[in-house]
C-alpha cells in the first residue's frame, strides 16, 4: 500500500488524468441532474438547497448561505421563490423566538426524493458493465477519498 502511494505521490500524470476525471464525471452528474430537474418547477440552486435541508434538517438563512457559498441576500431571495412554491416555510425556533429557521415542507421533500432516486436510475444503468466487486470497490475508495479530503 505504501508503496503505491509512493508511486503516486510521483507520478504527476497520472494524478493529472485522475483529477480530470473526477471533473469530467462531476460535469457530466450535474449536467443530468439538470436534465432531470427540467421536469420540475425548481432550479438548480433550489436543489441544492432543499438537499441541505434534508441532511441537516432546518438551517438559519445563514447557515443555508455558508453551506451553499451563498450571500444571505442571495439565500433570502432564493427562499422567497421556494416559499412561494411552497417547498419550503420560515418557521421560528421554538428554543429562541428571534431565530428563523427554514423548514423543508412535503412538496420540497417529495421533490428531492423524486429527483434523487432518478439520478440513482441513472448511475445504475451507467454501472450494468461493472462487475459487482468493481462497484464495491469503486465505493470503497470514492469514500476513502472523500473522507481524506474532507480532512484536509
Amino acid at each position: 500500500m505504501r508503496m503505491d502511494r509512493e508511486l503516486l505521490r510521483h507520478d504527476e500524470g497520472m494524478i493529472a488524468e485522475l483529477e480530470r476525471d473526477l471533473r469530467y464525471i462531476s460535469w457530466i452528474i450535474k449536467q443530468k441532474g439538470r436534465v432531470i430537474l427540467k421536469d420540475y418547477s425548481i432550479t438548480p440552486p433550489q436543489f441544492v438547497a432543499l438537499q441541505w435541508l434534508v441532511e441537516k434538517g432546518d438551517l438559519t438563512i445563514g447557515e443555508l448561505s455558508n453551506k451553499m457559498f451563498l450571500a444571505c441576500s442571495t439565500t433570502t431571495d432564493l427562499i422567497d421563490r421556494m416559499e412561494k412554491k411552497e417547498l419550503v416555510i420560515r418557521v421560528r425556533d421554538p428554543k429562541d423566538r428571534r431565530v428563523v429557521r427554514i423548514h423543508l415542507l412535503e412538496k420540497g421533500e417529495k421533490i428531492i426524493e423524486e429527483v434523487v432516486q432518478k439520478r440513482r436510475e441513472y448511475l445504475q444503468e451507467v454501472l450494468t458493465d461493472f462487475s459487482e466487486d468493481d462497484v464495491v470497490k469503486l465505493k470503497k475508495h470514492l469514500s476513502r477519498l472523500h473522507q481524506d479530503m474532507s480532512e484536509k
